[in-house]
């Protein structure tokens, strides 16, 4: 069993210290809902298939996260509240190199 060390800072500010497994082929959405960081309905709308934006990030730390593809860039264009850190959640598959990661949960719409 292989856990990482992350920080999240939910939508009321409150940063939380978490682990997150990486043999469970959990992503990052998945991680905030299991710790339910953010209200229920209000994360993960689509089930993860990167068509919602709803588990929209700020990235405050990078460890070394994974390029952005195609649909999550294109999902990311018709979003709100984008910033240049913007990322999807359930974009970012919890791996050993993300060890550190920082994000911010973005509000929701």
């Amino acid at each position: 069993m292989s856990d990482i060390n992350i920080k999240i800072t939910d939508r009321e500010g409150v940063t939380h210290d978490i682990v997150a497994p990486t043999d469970m082929s959990m992503n990052l959405m998945e991680i905030i809902r299991s710790y339910e960081l953010a209200e229920e309905g209000t994360i993960g709308v689509c089930g993860g298939m990167a068509m919602c934006a709803s588990c929209q990030v700020y990235v405050i730390n990078d460890p070394g996260l994974v390029e952005m593809g195609a649909e999550e860039d294109a999902m990311l264009a018709e979003a709100f509240h984008v910033e240049s850190n913007s990322r999807l959640g359930c974009q970012l598959h919890m791996v050993p190199e993300m060890e550190g990661l920082e994000v911010e949960i973005a509000p929701y719409p």
